[in-house]
């Protein structure tokens, strides 16, 4: 999971366990101007985090994946980069994925059924 087994998921978070905002696993994370300088003053898993958005659009779970950290680590460290102007986060990234319209219409075409 990190570079050091012994170290505790909340310890790399600063004791924190959610975000503010929910980020879904297909949310769409990149950086517009990579910064090698404020990359060396990030935690290591934070600029794993920078430096592989940097390559272009990536997922949360991708980023996840790729850096070699927890999903609920990638989200507080993806919301804290977002929050300094690091990575950009897809502006739909705080919708739900679902039409609420969509699923009540077809709710009650269910019921119309029963």
């Amino acid at each position: 999971m990190t570079a050091n087994p012994w170290v505790r998921p909340y310890v790399l978070t600063g004791g924190r366990t959610r975000t503010r905002h929910h980020l879904y696993v297909h949310t769409l994370v990149s950086v517009q101007r990579y910064d090698p300088a404020a990359s060396g003053r990030l935690s290591p898993e934070a600029r794993r985090l920078y430096e592989r958005a940097s390559f272009g659009p990536q997922s949360v779970a991708e980023l996840s994946a790729h850096c070699g950290v927890s999903l609920g680590v990638a989200r507080v460290l993806l919301e804290d980069l977002a929050a300094t102007d690091h990575v950009q986060i897809n502006e739909e990234a705080y919708a739900s994925p679902y039409d609420h319209r969509l699923l009540k219409r077809v709710i009650d075409g269910l019921r119309e059924f029963a």
